[in-house]
């Protein structure tokens, strides 16, 4: 007997499917277990997805654990030693930070800070045309750019910046060009300027590549109907081009800011010391004044203040919103 499904519907819990034989007679076949079957195999590859996904993010977590919570704990754990002590097993005391307040800290961290901002306003200034060009004007090139800049990170940022102390020391390629041209400058190293201007040198791809995708996310539709509204290059970079891509104006000062808040090498290389860096000084408590719980504190108190400044601007970027348009925006 050849049978052919009539029709079939749910009704949950229950569902049946009424099947017509040959001789034109109707019978019901529930197929609830056949459901129950699905449901089951469904709840057991939720299961099975959730677990394969628990046990591939395992590693990842334990790396985190060992090598950034832990080390964490024991850096804020020793900021409340007593000073010039080198064990946990102590009573605990807010000793180390008094110490930062009292004798100077405050004017490394200040000058930190300020280099920092420094650093984020000259890229911010240097990057947002490069961007735009990259995102919005070269086509083919663009790649040829990107690989260009970013090839700079292939080499040890001491190395880059050893390579422009040649250049920049008493008696080096550009002391020898001011000489020709009559200016008598016997070296530009050892300033506030220059090192700032290595900062801007080895940050520069932190601060490029956040634009460039905050800038691929502005729709070329909305910029085209706004030029045939009649407004101006002025408008439409001040009310389409910055807002909408304000996402990737906001990672890129923060990545900027964070690493240049925690810079060392270019003060110490291009600077000679002439800024001391709240960056320093937690390398001199740590090793030559063999005080741990000072420099602990002062590393607690400049991640407590990064913590905070990041959350505060992060706050203000919806993610699913920028994911989504970007989504959106791919072919």
């Amino acid at each position: 007997m050849s049978e052919a499904p009539a029709s079939a519907f749910a009704s949950p819990p229950h569902a049946r499917v009424l099947l017509r034989d040959a001789s034109g007679g109707v019978r019901v076949v529930w197929i609830e277990p056949a459901i129950e079957a699905v449901r089951q195999q469904s709840a057991f590859g939720e299961i099975s997805s959730r677990a394969f996904g628990m046990a591939s993010s395992f590693p990842f977590l334990a790396l985190m654990l060992a090598g950034f919570v832990v080390p964490l704990l024991c850096v804020c754990a020793f900021s409340l030693m007593p000073p010039r002590t080198f064990s946990l097993a102590q009573i605990p005391t807010l000793a180390n930070y008094r110490i930062i307040f009292e004798q100077g800290y405050l004017l490394s961290l200040s000058k930190s800070v300020a280099l920092a901002l420094a650093t984020v306003g000259i890229l911010l200034v240097v990057c947002y045309p490069l961007a735009f060009a990259l995102a919005k004007v070269f086509r083919s090139g663009a790649a040829l750019v990107t690989y260009a800049i970013a090839s700079s990170l292939f080499v040890s940022e001491n190395i880059r910046l050893f390579g422009w102390v040649i250049g920049l020391m008493k008696g080096g390629v550009l002391a020898g060009i001011s000489r020709q041209l009559g200016l008598e400058v016997e070296s530009w190293l050892y300033n506030v300027p220059v090192i700032i201007f290595g900062m801007v040198y080895v940050y520069l791809p932190f601060m490029l590549f956040p634009l460039a995708l905050g800038l691929q996310m502005v729709p070329e539709q909305v910029r085209e109907a706004a030029f045939d509204l009649g407004a101006s290059r002025w408008q439409v970079f001040r009310m389409i081009d910055v807002p909408l891509s304000m996402p990737g104006i906001v990672i890129g000062s923060v990545l900027v800011f964070v690493l240049s808040l925690g810079a060392i090498a270019e003060a110490k290389i291009l600077g000679g010391q002439k800024v001391v860096t709240i960056a320093a000084e937690i390398e001199t408590a740590f090793t030559f004044g063999q005080n741990w719980p000072l420099g602990s504190a002062l590393a607690t108190m400049l991640i407590g203040i990064t913590a905070v400044l990041v959350f505060a601007l992060l706050r203000k970027i919806d993610f699913e919103r920028f994911l989504g348009r970007r989504l959106e925006a791919e072919p």
